[in-house]
């Protein structure tokens, strides 16, 4: 039986830290492993009795921190604890640097003492063993070498290099003094580690966002054995299912529930982007962390905790920001292997520079050093999660829920898109579109109130509608009514007549009046008929025009009446129809459309979730049933279709950043490695272009926050 474990691991700050921690977590039998550099989260499966504390404690030795259960509440701030002792290190770094770099562009005598120099970079140099060493060495140990055995190695190797010469040499010193490059690799890679802090937490704003979101406090209504009503404010997650709130004018629901009192005027806009307020009454449901903008509510919890829409969606955000594409996963594979390349090469440099071209050791060994100090895998493995991150809180802003960052790559591809009908195209909400009575044979008013009086007691969609629609109707009497299952209803009235309500294949074997959803007869005989129809959605047409303007063919495809769906299709400008489809039916006409071209399905019901489970994409809406939600890959939460093609355009997007970030980072380590292989690029340059490398990734992602997706 395997147990699912999520933490967070302060100090994870880059795509090599996360793949240092993954490839710990598979030596210790951990699957389903990710890991979030952006967030610093960490998930992964484990067998019921494995020791997570040791494995916890295993992530700690390499230098990070696991966030135990015991330190998670109230410890939002602890978060940037690491990013803090960074500025710190940082800034005393750069204290003791900068004189160190100005004697290579004044003539301050004292600036060029061996002595000084040393003095001025022992102290960088020993943050930096605390710093990068014991990270370093922790990772050896491990059997998996980070990006830290690069920085040390090449801080190390001209510190002692520079120590041999003012001890050893004193008389050709000059020729040995590095104590610069020591300084400036450890204080450009602690500048660049800053950067990359203050950056990250951009990527993470939508979570962050949607935490805040949630209310910390509830009022809970008390009852005692008397009878007696109580206030007492607790913390929102001791509420339990059942449990009572009172929610006043301005507050945050803190649970999702039923209103059982009140009115109000609730701002949904978190959950479905509409910026209106909706008027919800008894019986109505409520989400957490909405607000009521007008009103008072009493409201019964029905989902607490980590099953709330909130939570949910905060889990699925966070959850989407940890799946590896393909393309990272090629980033991956080849960050599992670049720290050892790159020591092979910079031994390789060494060597042929000192033996083979001629060079004197001091000069062959900072070109070993520049080696060691340019490269640069959290590029490449940063590449791809900036970009998803961006890209995820993106759609989160713009009513998109993302389940999996791959999802965004696969939209990328998609050439053709198939939409179910009722509840998609449709509002889902029937109306009565029109009646007709027979000859004139009995008043309208009579039909009315015959035909509400037998809906009332019907819970059929079709009957709902009818009696929300009338319902200024007064029922007529009725002496006993009752209802056919899959046929109508049937009743007998105060004068002993028989009604019969309900579909033409029930009733109606004419030729008169054919094509109507409802049909009335009393004693047998037909007496009117009631067109039932469900309203498109407002905004149908403009988005699949905009989608054919995009160059998608558009698909219906629907388990309706043949000629229901050519309406629909007509009305719309839909160039294909395939009607009358069961769900199995839908499935295998959706494997078929795949073999000719990537196709994203749009659906809402719980027929369509195979075929959204099978399709390139899933799509579904926020009001769509909950089985149809799972088995999409992406939810239209603020349930308009016209976000459709602003997530097919976001996703194009992300994949050309994530293409962009990884090409800079291929690009940037093959050009970089030779150039100061042989000799053209001073080590202090080289940490310093290192350091930016990151931050230049993640500002390019943090391009997709501001890039318009409409037309």
């Amino acid at each position: 039986m395997q147990k699912t474990h999520a933490t967070v691991v302060e100090g994870m700050t880059c795509g090599n830290c996360a793949l240092t921690i993954s490839k710990l977590l598979e030596k210790k039998g951990a699957t389903n492993i990710s890991a979030n550099a952006a967030s610093g989260e960490v998930s992964f499966s484990t067998p019921e009795d494995a020791n997570i504390t040791a494995i916890y404690d295993s992530i700690d030795n390499l230098g990070y921190h696991v966030v135990r259960e015991a330190e998670a509440d109230g410890h939002a701030g602890h978060h940037h604890h690491h990013a803090d002792y960074t500025t710190v290190y940082f800034i005393i770094c750069a204290i003791f640097t900068v004189p160190l770099l100005l004697h290579m562009f004044v003539n301050w005598h004292v600036l060029h003492n061996p002595w000084v120099q040393w003095a001025l970079s022992t102290p960088v140099y020993a943050i930096g063993l605390w710093v990068f060493g014991r990270s370093a060495f922790r990772s050896l140990r491990h059997g998996i070498p980070n990006m830290d055995v690069l920085i040390i190695l090449g801080a190390s190797a001209a510190y002692i290099y520079s120590l041999i010469g003012l001890f050893f040499y004193t008389g050709q010193v000059q020729n040995y003094l590095f104590f610069e490059t020591t300084a400036s690799i450890i204080t450009l890679v602690m500048l660049g580690n800053w950067l990359e802090h203050q950056t990250v937490k951009s990527t993470t704003v939508a979570i962050d966002a949607l935490v805040k979101l949630q209310p910390r406090t509830a009022r809970l209504v008390v009852v005692d054995s008397l009878g007696k009503e109580t206030m007492m404010e607790v913390d929102s997650k001791y509420v339990r299912a059942g449990d009572v709130v009172q929610v006043n004018h301005g507050d945050s629901i803190p649970i999702d529930g039923e209103i059982i009192t009140g009115n109000a005027q609730v701002d949904e806009q978190m959950i479905t982007g509409e910026s209106l307020p909706v008027h919800k009454l008894v019986g109505d449901a409520v989400v957490g962390g909405t607000i009521v903008v007008d009103g008072n509510l009493r409201v019964r919890a029905t989902t607490v905790g980590n099953a709330s829409v909130l939570s949910n969606i905060i889990r699925m955000v966070r959850e989407a920001q940890g799946t590896k594409p393909p393309l990272q996963k090629l980033a991956d594979k080849i960050s599992a292997i670049f720290v050892p390349a790159v020591l092979v090469i910079a031994l390789l440099t060494l060597l042929v520079n000192y033996f083979f071209a001629g060079q004197p050791f001091s000069e062959a060994m900072m070109r070993s050093i520049a080696v060691m100090v340019i490269s640069c895998p959290c590029a490449m493995g940063l590449a791809t999660p900036a970009a998803i991150a961006v890209g995820l809180g993106r759609a989160a802003r713009n009513g998109m829920l993302v389940k999996g960052g791959d999802t965004l790559e696969k939209l990328k591809t998609i050439k053709q898109i198939v939409f179910d009908k009722t509840g998609t195209l449709t509002t889902g909400k029937l109306h009565v579109e029109g009646y007709i009575i027979n000859n004139g044979v009995i008043d309208e008013a009579t039909m009315k109130a015959m035909v509400v009086a037998m809906e009332h007691n019907s819970s059929h969609p079709i009957a709902r509608s009818i009696v929300g629609n009338w319902k200024e109707i007064t029922p007529a009497p009725l002496k006993e009514v009752k209802e056919i299952k899959g046929k109508g209803m049937e009743a007998i009235d105060t004068h002993g007549d028989t009604w019969q309500l309900g579909s033409e294949r029930w009733l109606h074997h004419t030729d008169i009046d054919k094509g109507y959803d409802v049909y009335l007869y009393r004693n047998g005989s037909y007496i009117a008929a009631l067109r039932i129809a469900d309203a498109l959605r407002p905004d149908a047409a403009a988005t699949i025009a905009e989608l054919q303007e995009m160059g998608f063919k558009t698909i219906l495809l629907s388990g309706d009446k043949e000629e229901k769906c050519a309406y629909v299709a007509q009305q719309l400008g839909i160039d294909e129809v395939y009607a009358e489809y069961s769900p199995e039916m839908k499935n295998a006409k959706l494997d078929e459309l795949l073999k000719q071209a990537p196709t994203a399905m749009l659906g809402d019901g719980i027929n369509d979730a195979p075929a959204l489970a099978t399709a390139t994409v899933g799509i579904s809406l926020s009001e769509s049933t909950q089985i149809a939600i799972q088995s999409a890959g992406i939810i239209l939460s603020n349930n308009q279709l016209s976000t459709l093609p602003r997530a097919i355009r976001l996703g194009r997007y992300t994949e050309a950043t994530i293409k962009q970030n990884l090409f800079w980072a291929f690009l940037y380590n093959i050009i970089a490695i030779p150039v100061a292989a042989v000799g053209l690029l001073k080590p202090t340059y080289g940490a310093a272009i290192m350091a930016l490398s990151d931050v230049v990734l993640i500002i390019n992602s943090l391009r997709l926050g501001i890039r318009r997706l409409s037309k």
